[in-house]
């Protein structure tokens, strides 16, 4: 049995897992063992790495998912898109676990099935330039974050002005950042700091309606369903990746 805490801080951490220097110090093919090679080796799709063993373009994370919970989003995920490979990050260990075993669980039972998915436990609030390059991402989730409710905690909220920059350093232009919470006072929170932001515009409703990803957002992960079970309201916005930096007013 899995049992974790809802939350947790992500500046008291307790770090007790491995950080990569750089994403090429990543050993993708722990992940993705039918889809990368280790470093340094041939890769799985019969090519030969470049750049010192630097990961071929099919054969990077293009989607991640930060803070997945329990995996819900990217079992969903997975084959609709099943030529893009995605990662989740979680901070809670058991949580993590649970994740990896229920990805594992799937791939035996559905064989050739899921290998575009994984997950692994890490502070994305520090350490996601460590695991993807500028411009790699396509998809940025941040699916029911912690609120932090007081505001002496706003600083530990997921979507911040310092934290957008870096999020847009590592998705590529166009890339669509994905945000859903049931607090509205947390859903103005992240849609105003994110149309504040000069690397971010906001994608019209249309076109957020016909994008399969974003058709799951409200009932995909288990902290959806159980909103919805509860009828309770919730609050999107779905911005996109400028090409270049829109200039102060």
């Amino acid at each position: 049995m899995y049992r974790a805490r809802a939350h947790s801080n992500p500046f008291n951490d307790n770090t007790t897992f491995d950080v990569p220097t750089s994403p090429d110090a990543v050993d993708w093919s722990h992940h993705f063992p039918d889809r990368c090679s280790a470093p340094g080796e041939a890769s799985a799709s019969g090519r030969g790495a470049d750049d010192g063993g630097a990961a071929q373009p099919d054969q990077v994370v293009r989607f991640a998912d930060v803070g997945c919970g329990f995996g819900g989003l990217l079992i969903k995920l997975s084959p609709l898109y099943p030529d893009k490979l995605m990662l989740g990050m979680e901070i809670r260990d058991k949580v993590a676990c649970y994740v990896r075993e229920r990805i594992a669980c799937l791939r035996r039972e559905h064989p050739g099935a899921y290998g575009n998915v994984s997950v692994l436990r890490s502070n994305a609030m520090k350490y996601l330039p460590c695991y993807f390059r500028k411009a790699q991402l396509e998809k940025l989730f941040f699916l029911f974050p912690d609120p932090h409710f007081k505001a002496a905690n706003h600083r530990r909220r997921i979507i911040q002005p310092t934290l957008l920059t870096e999020y847009g350093h590592l998705l590529a232009p166009g890339g669509w950042l994905y945000t859903i919470t049931d607090v509205p006072e947390l859903g103005e929170w992240m849609r105003s700091k994110l149309e504040a932001h000069p690397m971010f515009d906001p994608i019209p409703d249309a076109e957020v309606d016909a994008d399969p990803a974003a058709q799951l957002l409200a009932e995909a992960s288990e902290e959806a369903q159980k909103v919805a079970r509860a009828e309770g309201a919730t609050y999107r916005a779905v911005f996109r990746r400028r090409a270049m930096p829109r200039e102060a007013a």
